[in-house]
């Protein structure tokens, strides 16, 4: 029999949550509760158990042994049938994931997916829907909520896709929402909006949260109470502001200590210059509408008049937003774009079209290696470590044989931290068999094996959970200062600029509005945009 929940009684009441996959436990004992207009943060680093405890609440975990129980208004839903659960799912108890591109369907435009829902939920004709879908995405800030309701998922940037997924989510005014790492690949700018959206949302409907996530910078803002875990059980649980200010388990204080840490060494006057770029400019052709569209192209100017340098030993920060420029720059630098203006590596500029792989294109090639976002599917699952480490090795030093590749890539393992004794068969493995930290330090080896001048690491840490973020990043400044690498750091977090770099970018619609050290930048910016990125991280 359903309990209608009072002020008294929580919406969501947790108790001795066990989840276990072929008879290893993975939740142990976890209890919690959730009162309606809560906003309750469940956090932790990677493989504590949180995003498994959220899914077992509306049975999503194929082949899990779920224990305990779960009262949504009275019900227990590790209880109910599943055509009553299914009633649930996306009514009562909605959800939004981490990576919208992969839970939205490519092959439905946006107010499809969002009208469907309607039509489901709550019986609305196609018409009906429809409108409805389009008012969804006006009230999470969609701009041209008609036109953007057309559009595939392609088609939107990742705000856009988050607030599209928030809209589906709220199709059904559900009662609980819980939202898995909602704004993990997102700028801290959009990251800012998301919240202030959610919360207003929640605020509006009276609907309870469920926040799933690491970034403790998020839950400070975001969460009345925290929960925090770790290796399956939850040690420890209070409100928000007590818990930053007086945490009482290790784990918990080991969490708020992750903060990463500068140790960066000065550049001297005289350093050689890696990359120079003089009125940079990388444009895409773009179809024109009507009869000219077959005669001519237009473009879309993605970076213009970019002016930069990068010595040995230096770290340059390129910060922006989603569509700012700043990843086309990467790439132009990389040779993986056309552009024009001068782009020098090592005094040599790469033979336009950039991408034609050229004798002396390859040769730069080697100067230059990049470390990519997710590790996860930066490197390909079919190969073992050795072939993935090794690989470049086959294209830029064929004379090696077998013997001396392997050597090579033990020697590349090593410097990250990756060892046989530690990792028995270390060679022969393959990614999935590593956490999200090694996986990075496995793309790390990859790059470093071929000796480059320069790393573009193009949001590096954005992926990992703030204490892996903290040991890759002292990591990749350890090997600065023994090898003399210079970074092109592409990133939207400011913590990390402030650790790693010694000078800073900041791109706005293609161009750059402001440059300058690290400590100027940041410490007194002057320009409107920049002031904007570091008062959202405050």
């Amino acid at each position: 029999m359903s309990v209608a929940s009072t002020p008294l009684m929580p919406l969501l009441q947790v108790q001795d949550l066990h989840v276990a996959f072929g008879g290893k436990p993975v939740v142990q004992g976890v209890s919690f509760a959730l009162h309606a207009g809560e906003k309750l943060a469940l956090v932790g680093e990677s493989g504590s158990g949180k995003s498994v405890t959220a899914l077992s609440l509306l049975r999503l975990l194929d082949g899990a042994q779920i224990g305990g129980s779960a009262l949504l208004d009275g019900r227990n839903l590790l209880t109910l049938s599943e055509h009553a659960l299914r009633s649930v799912r996306g009514s009562d108890v909605a959800m939004i994931f981490q990576e919208p591109m992969t839970a939205l369907n490519p092959l439905m435009r946006i107010g499809q997916q969002i009208a469907e829902v309607l039509q489901l939920k709550q019986g609305l004709a196609v018409k009906a829907a429809w409108a409805q879908a389009i008012e969804l995405l006006a009230a999470t800030g969609i701009a041209q909520p008609a036109q953007r309701a057309q559009a595939w998922p392609h088609q939107l940037s990742g705000g856009q896709r988050q607030r599209a997924m928030l809209a589906m989510a709220l199709a059904s005014r559900p009662k609980l929402l819980l939202a898995d790492e909602p704004t993990t690949a997102l700028d801290v700018a959009l990251r800012t909006q998301m919240l202030e959206l959610l919360s207003d949302l929640q605020r509006q409907t009276g609907m309870a949260v469920l926040l799933i996530t690491h970034d403790l910078h998020l839950v400070r803002r975001f969460a009345d109470r925290v929960a925090v875990m770790q290796h399956g059980h939850i040690v420890e649980q209070a409100h928000t502001a007590h818990l930053f200010a007086n945490p009482q388990h290790p784990y918990t204080r080991q969490l708020l200590d992750s903060t990463p840490q500068r140790h960066v060494h000065p550049v001297p006057d005289d350093a050689p210059v890696h990359i120079a770029a003089e009125q940079l400019r990388v444009a895409y052709p773009t179809p024109l509408p009507g009869l000219r569209g077959w005669f001519k192209k237009g473009e879309f100017v993605a970076v213009q008049g970019a002016n930069f340098q990068l010595c040995q030993g230096q770290t340059l920060a390129v910060v922006g937003e989603s569509g700012s420029g700043k990843s086309t720059l990467a790439q132009a630098v990389l040779g993986l774009l056309p552009s024009q203006g001068t782009l020098a590596v090592d005094g040599q500029a790469w033979q336009q079209p950039a991408t034609r792989n050229t004798p002396a294109n390859q040769a730069l090639r080697r100067c230059v290696q990049v470390v990519f976002q997710d590790p996860f599917s930066a490197l390909s699952p079919r190969l073992t470590v050795e072939e993935i480490v090794g690989e470049g090795l086959r294209v830029h030093a064929p004379q090696l044989d077998a013997s001396a590749r392997r050597h090579r890539v033990v020697q590349a393992l090593a410097e990250v931290g990756l060892h046989s004794h530690q990792f028995p068969g270390l060679l022969q493995r393959y990614p999935h068999a590593f956490s999200g930290g090694q996986r990075q330090r496995l793309a790390i080896a990859r790059a470093l094996i071929l000796q480059p001048q320069v790393l573009v690491l193009d949001e590096p840490t954005s992926a990992l959970d703030a204490r892996i973020q903290k040991q890759v990043l002292a990591l990749l400044q350890q090997l600065q200062h023994e090898r003399g690498l210079a970074y092109l750091l592409i990133t939207h977090d400011m913590e990390v600029v402030r650790a790693m770099a010694h000078q800073v970018l900041v791109m706005k619609d293609g161009a750059v509005v402001e440059s300058g050290s690290v400590d100027a930048v940041l410490d007194a910016p002057q320009h409107p945009y920049t002031q904007a990125l570091v008062q959202a991280m405050l």
